[in-house]
């Protein structure tokens, strides 16, 4: 009987196909909706957090704010490492500064800091090698650029042996690293440049040996761990001033991040749901329709032994096959869509489909079928066979 049903339901539809293509309209639209938007703030989000990943989310960030006359020193920072959840350390100590090679200047943002400063934040030489010890200890002239500056200064990253000036100072290229394409770097202009540390704060004129900022990494993956260690090594340090030094875990990004996506996406997702209930209203008011232009239909099917639960499946299946086939036009264009949206934005980010919301959307067009399908279809089976047959509209 279901086949049966199924049939029927579809020999309905083809004999009216541009009335039910228009009764569509509403669901596919309500599906494009919910399965564009989600999938797109979906793509979004998991592309900024892929690109705070890489810059590195087993850091934590600390900030010196007030030493008390007791500054941290540069020897001192070996004293962390000992601890076993706490990886690597390195000081930091940015200037914004002019670089120039030639004719060739740009604004630069050079970073003071120590060999381990590579591995905290992955950075990955294309030649070349980074800072040394040594560079640290003998305060030497060297620099590591990014191949964007290489480029832009030199047109070539083959610059290993070359010199630049920076405040008009000569230092020797050491190394060209592999630029950091993320949306974050979008919005810092400029080349950036590593040197020694000791370097940087003598150009800066603050205290050689004074440390106010640094990264550090955690030796396992349990970042909260390192960051209870470094909050009570800093703690003692400082003499239990909790307002001595500010503590950033990066990881923290990555969840604030992903909170706010799984938000937007429900939030996305509310408001196409709104379109789909407006596309069920829609088929709720076709079918009253096909059931009052149908009276005689069901009038003679009831004269010859057809069932109420018979006369009331065929018209839920029915306003069901219509939600299922709009819901297929629905996710088709919405792929078609997001395709094109990969075509033009593919440089920034790539959008895909995302089976979860597919699911849902046709879980949730069944459940529009069946809830604005009822009515039509209960109507259509309290209708009496005498009365039925008699009908002339």
């Amino acid at each position: 009987m279901l086949w049966q049903c199924i049939k029927m339901a579809m020999k309905a539809i083809a004999a009216n196909r541009m009335r039910a293509f228009l009764t569509m309209l509403g669901i596919i639209v309500g599906v494009l909706a919910l399965v564009v938007l989600v999938s797109l703030v979906t793509s979004a989000g998991d592309a900024v957090t892929e690109q705070v990943e890489g810059l590195g989310t087993d850091q934590i960030r600390i900030t010196i704010t007030d030493d008390g006359g007791r500054p941290l020193r540069l020897d001192e920072l070996s004293s962390f490492t000992a601890h076993a959840d706490i990886g690597e350390v390195a000081p930091i100590n940015q200037i914004s500064t002019t670089a120039r090679f030639g004719d060739e200047s740009g604004q630069a943002t050079v970073t003071g800091t120590t060999p381990s400063y590579a591995d905290i934040s992955n950075l990955e030489l294309i030649s070349g090698r980074f800072l040394r010890t040594s560079d640290v200890t003998n305060n030497t002239h060297v620099a590591v650029i990014a191949e964007s500056a290489a480029e832009e200064l030199f047109g070539t990253p083959n610059v290993v042996g070359a010199e630049i000036l920076l405040e008009g100072r000569p230092f020797l290229i050491v190394g060209v690293l592999a630029d950091q394409e993320t949306f974050i770097s979008l919005f810092m202009p400029g080349y950036t440049v590593y040197i020694p540390y000791t370097t940087a704060v003598r150009m800066s004129d603050t205290l050689s040996s004074a440390v106010t900022t640094m990264l550090v990494s955690a030796s396992g993956t349990d970042m909260y761990a390192a960051e209870v260690a470094i909050d009570e090594m800093l703690l003692n340090r400082f003499r239990r001033d909790e307002d001595a030094f500010d503590l950033f875990n990066q990881a923290l990004v990555g969840e604030v991040m992903s909170e706010i996506t799984n938000l937007l996406a429900i939030l996305m997702g509310g408001v196409a749901v709104i379109s789909l209930v407006v596309g069920g209203i829609g088929i709720m008011n076709i079918m009253m329709v096909s059931v009052t232009e149908r009276t005689k239909e069901i009038g003679v099917r009831k004269a010859i032994g057809a069932s109420r639960r018979s006369i009331m499946l065929q018209f839920l299946i029915e306003a069901l096959t219509i939600c299922l086939i709009g819901c297929l036009i629905g996710v088709a264009a919405s792929w078609i869509v997001l395709q094109v949206a990969t075509a033009l934005f593919g440089h920034l980010m790539s959008f895909h489909l995302s089976p979860g919301v597919v699911i849902l959307s046709i879980v949730f067009s069944i459940f529009i079928g069946l809830i604005f399908g009822l009515s039509p279809a209960n109507q259509a089976a309290r209708k009496k066979p005498i009365e039925a047959l008699r009908y002339e509209g």
